[in-house]
């Protein structure tokens, strides 16, 4: 007779491994602050910070081309066009939440939700 490899409470931890994480999850989707403003950066720098309350399109501009097209409403933000191969950023999920982003590696564009407006001096220099 062969001996089973996983036994009774294996299962038991791994279905609360399981549990617990899916708790987590939720939890930090819950309670997570919605945001103010985006951030969008080309290249690593600010080109602009838009607020999530306003609806509109805004058009990020690369090299003095349009690259990308972004839209915001109804306080969300999603990336409408994009002339790069791959549009993963134009098929990405719309964002609201506080540190989401939105990534287009091709045209080097950073879309990140922020939930307030930051100091320009931190704790440490104050």
């Amino acid at each position: 007779m062969k001996k089973s490899v996983i036994k009774k409470w294996d299962i038991v931890l791994i279905a609360a491994a399981v549990l617990l994480a899916a708790v987590l999850f939720l939890c930090i989707s819950f309670f997570s602050k919605n945001g103010a403003y985006i951030n969008v950066k080309v290249n690593g720098f600010t080109v602009a910070e838009l607020p999530l309350d306003a609806d509109m399109v805004y058009e990020i501009e690369t090299d003095n081309r349009i690259t990308n097209i972004l839209e915001i409403s109804d306080g969300r933000v999603s990336m409408i066009s994009a002339d790069c191969p791959d549009e993963i950023c134009v098929h990405h999920k719309s964002i609201s939440k506080n540190n989401e982003t939105i990534v287009c590696l091709p045209n080097q564009v950073l879309i990140t939700v922020h939930a307030e407006q930051e100091n320009e001096v931190d704790g440490v220099a104050e």
